[in-house]
């Protein structure tokens, strides 16, 4: 295995990646079979859940040796942000308008503040 996979700068990143597609599908996957009933929905989305969990816990204990809390939830959420978006433009075919972008643009850029600190000078 490489060994950037296994930084702590690194790996921390990429688990965060991993867990938010599936606690996304745990969210929101649901709402592509309206069908199934709410009950089995809750029970799935809690077994995708589970594994969404044993990616995050890891993630942010590793990452802990590099970041802040401050700094790993913040990467959390634009993670969280740009993975929604491919999952509802790929998986529920929904479009997103320019609105959205920039949107998210500021909410990204609200969070590039937390990481100011860590700028080289």
């Amino acid at each position: 295995m490489p060994s950037f996979l296994t930084s702590p700068q690194i790996a921390p990143i990429l688990m965060l990646i991993a867990s938010n597609v599936f606690m996304t599908f745990a969210w929101y996957g649901h709402l592509k079979f309206k069908s199934t009933p709410l009950l089995i929905a809750i029970v799935v989305a809690w077994g995708i859940a589970f594994i969404e969990y044993c990616l995050a816990v890891p993630a942010n204990r590793i990452g802990s040796a590099v970041y802040s809390t401050a700094e790993l939830k913040t990467m959390q959420e634009v993670i969280t942000l740009c993975v929604f978006a491919l999952f509802s433009w790929l998986f529920l075919r929904e479009q997103l308008g320019w609105n959205h972008f920039l949107g998210f643009a500021l909410i990204a850029s609200g969070a590039a503040v937390v990481f100011l600190d860590k700028a080289p000078t």
